[in-house]
């Protein structure tokens, strides 16, 4: 009784930043962690002012995005979802100003439908799961797998309580523009 419950009492925030190693390749044979906290010293050393101006890095571009929208009057959702393909041309899905009624086994997944409206919906469009959502509140990411166009195949985000197989909330993804 108590894992049904607790979800509904306490929820879980996080506040994970955009990854600086999305904005760059990393090097062969080092892992994202370990660039990641290079890059994360080498912007807090001191540096002199440079004479000339750099031109801007190619980093992720935004290829789509939605807004969160309750499933119904109990299960609700807000904030947005944005897809980024990194300069490696692997995608990143990126959760901001996100909020969501929190649930038991609560599952990320990038459905081909548009806008499902029930399970039935979801199952016969088809989906990718990509992660156990982090937490029911606040900025977050979830890496899209290798192979998986989030372009052709992602028509929106879920966020779906596995368990109960109940949708809770749905971001209906729109082409970047």
């Amino acid at each position: 009784a108590w894992w049904l419950l607790r979800p509904l009492l306490v929820s879980q925030e996080v506040d994970e930043a955009f990854p600086l190693a999305a904005m760059a390749v990393v090097p062969p044979g080092m892992t994202e962690e370990r660039a990641e906290a290079e890059m994360r010293d080498a912007a807090a050393a001191d540096r002199p002012e440079m004479a000339e101006s750099m031109p801007p890095a190619a980093g992720p571009i935004a290829v789509a995005s939605g807004n969160f929208r309750d499933a119904d009057s109990f299960h609700r959702g807000q904030g947005t979802a944005t897809i980024y393909r990194q300069a490696d041309d692997t995608y990143l899905l990126r959760f901001e100003d996100f909020r969501v009624t929190n649930g038991p086994d609560l599952r990320v997944l990038l459905a081909a439908a548009a806008n499902p409206q029930s399970r039935g919906e979801l199952q016969e469009g088809g989906y990718v799961e990509l992660a156990p959502l982090k937490g029911n509140i606040g900025s977050q990411n979830y890496e899209i797998p290798e192979g998986v166009d989030p372009v052709a195949e992602g028509g929106s985000v879920i966020i779906y309580c596995r368990p109960f197989q109940v949708i809770f909330s749905v971001a209906p993804l729109q082409p970047a523009g």
